[in-house]
């Protein structure tokens, strides 16, 4: 499948459909060009694939009541969240119904002695974390965008603090669903453990919208880390940074953060968030813990990148410093962007045991040097997650081609290497032709199976995670 000039093919709404959702929704209805604009596009390479009409849902009764409708009528529904996916997993595939669940951003309950929070599915993780500024408890997960709960949960999303928290895998408790027919479930209750029935908690989490749509979620919330403190380690080359991170890992050093940046990456980060940091490869640590424990980790740190060639390793103890350190890190997809104005920007990530991860960066980055443009490696090295941002002539083909072989190779490689062709963006359109490789043609019937048991009428975010040949 051409995937750059891939064809929207959208299912023809019904006479008198819209009619009867203005009915129901008043001014929320919306099939203007440009919110219809604004709801067809994402993060990812691919062009605009606009929805029919757009939905602004405020309840659960809302959304089950278009869920249900949708499906009494076979019509594509989209759930979209706050538009910062990178694979193509919100575009309108097949036209239909786009259902915004923003306006769906209460926090629900904080249940400070269980450490858990529920919350709506629009409700960010910043929304989120300031709310809980005075409980002394926050939410880790730390996607770099400030995404919406419910989207960071259908997409299974990951970030900067994972080495030590987890993904939200680990992390979302319970939720509840409505399903394509228009019931509403709940997955599981607030305890911390159950052996009772399936997991659906870990059936939906992940699922990309293309089997329920999730509106509200409870997850896991941690005590603010006593002490905090960051550092930046500059190193000759790219090896050995990542082998210090090998290293570290395996000496079993709780650390919270440790990213890597390539040289492309520093100095566009240099240019764009106006720092002067050393133009080599380098990676970023933070540390949380006791006083003494804090200082006890980095001191081992420093001990392990030392030996293998790291220098100028910087502290960033005072909390404006530290901030202006992670924001920079998190701008780095836009700071890639800025290196050639005007790109179009093409994203991808994989993620392999951390004993392969120097193997996998090294080659791919050997590859890339060859490329016709510019690229960005920065990774989530901690537990072996990468991506590579490459920037493209918008009005060429040549490079398209050549970007999408080269992410062919990527994946491959980190398949044979027992990784996955994605650690957090998730799979969407981009990355459904590397499932069979991924999983296997039995482990695809399963998924398909379970598709058409929840969606018969494949209503739910059609045309996504499962290759064409399966879905």
């Amino acid at each position: 499948m051409d995937t750059l000039h891939f064809v929207q093919q959208p299912r023809p709404l019904p006479e008198g459909f819209l009619a009867t959702l203005r009915q129901r929704f008043g001014e929320r209805c919306s099939t203007a060009q440009p919110v219809r604009d604004h709801h067809g596009r994402d993060e990812s390479p691919y062009p605009a694939m606009l929805p029919d009409v757009v939905v602004f849902a405020q309840s659960v009764d809302e959304v089950a009541w278009v869920a249900r409708h949708c499906n009494d009528h076979g019509i594509a529904l989209i759930p979209y969240g706050a538009g910062s996916s990178l694979e193509g997993h919100l575009l309108a595939v097949q036209g239909g119904v786009c259902l915004d669940l923003s306006g769906m951003n209460k926090i629900l309950n904080v249940h400070a002695e269980d450490f858990t929070a529920t919350v709506q599915a629009g409700v960010t993780r910043k929304q989120l974390n300031e709310s809980l500024r005075e409980t002394g408890l926050f939410f880790p997960i730390d996607p770099g965008a400030d995404a919406s709960l419910g989207g960071m949960s259908a997409t299974r999303a990951s970030g900067t603090n994972a080495v030590r928290y987890g993904t939200m895998r680990e992390n979302v408790m319970s939720l509840k669903v409505v399903t394509a027919d228009g019931r509403i479930i709940e997955t599981a209750n607030r305890a911390r453990k159950s052996s009772s029935g399936y997991d659906l908690t870990r059936l939906f989490v992940g699922s990309e919208g293309t089997l329920g749509i999730i509106v509200e979620v409870t997850v896991r919330l941690y005590p603010q880390p006593e002490a905090v403190s960051a550092a930046v380690c500059n190193f000759p080359d790219l090896d050995s940074a990542v082998r210090s991170v090998i290293q570290i890992i395996q000496m079993g050093v709780p650390i919270a953060r440790v990213e890597f940046m390539d040289v492309g990456a520093v100095r566009a980060t240099n240019r764009y968030s106006h720092l002067t940091l050393r133009e080599s490869p380098l990676l970023l640590f933070e540390f949380h813990g006791s006083p003494a424990g804090v200082r006890e980790q980095a001191e081992l740190v420093q001990q392990i990148t030392g030996d293998l060639g790291g220098q100028d390793f910087d502290w960033a103890e005072r909390p404006e410093d530290r901030n202006r350190l992670w924001t920079a890190r998190h701008n780095a997809y836009f700071a890639g962007v800025q290196l050639r104005p005007g790109c179009r920007a093409s994203t991808t990530d994989v993620c392999v045991p951390i004993s392969r991860l120097a193997e996998c960066v090294g080659e791919t980055a050997r590859e890339l040097d060859a490329a016709p443009f510019p690229y960005t490696i920065v990774g989530h090295v901690g537990d072996g997650n990468f991506h590579v941002l490459m920037l493209l002539d918008p009005d060429s083909d040549a490079e398209w081609n050549e970007s999408e072989r080269l992410n062919h190779r990527l994946v491959e490689r980190a398949i044979a290497m027992e990784g996955t062709c994605t650690g957090e963006h998730g799979v969407g359109l981009h990355k459904q032709v590397f499932m069979q490789a991924e999983h296997g043609a039995d482990a695809l019937d399963v998924m398909r199976a379970l598709k058409t048991a929840l969606d018969p009428r494949n209503t739910l975010n059609p045309g996504k995670m499962l290759p064409p040949s399966v879905a």
